[in-house]
């Protein structure tokens, strides 16, 4: 069984707080993410090996965006630090996030 079968899958945009090599200003960046949560059950027609990946599986955010452009200059900020991030929970957290805790700058 896909591993894809595992998730519910839809894309999410986040503010990110970035500063700008060029002219140092800081200003708050949409960012795209795609955000896998863990289903309640698992999938019809499940082996014992997929019963076992399903276990282990965990919801995650994985960032679609590389890149952005500076409001004011328009030169290419590259986003460094974590491309995916992974839930402690059963789901990944909703709504306004603190970008200082969640995400990596």
């Amino acid at each position: 069984m896909d591993e894809r079968n595992f998730y519910d899958e839809r894309e999410v945009t986040k503010n990110i707080t970035l500063m700008c090599p060029g002219c140092k200003q800081e200003t708050s960046y949409p960012i795209c993410w795609k955000q896998r949560t863990k289903k309640s059950a698992l999938p019809r027609g499940a082996g014992e090996e997929d019963k076992k990946n399903f276990a282990a599986a965990r919801s995650y955010m994985v960032r679609v965006d590389d890149l952005v452009a500076c409001r004011k200059c328009r030169k290419r900020i590259e986003i460094t630090g974590q491309s995916v991030v992974l839930s402690d929970g059963a789901a990944v957290p909703q709504g306004d996030v603190d970008p200082d805790t969640f995400f990596n700058r």
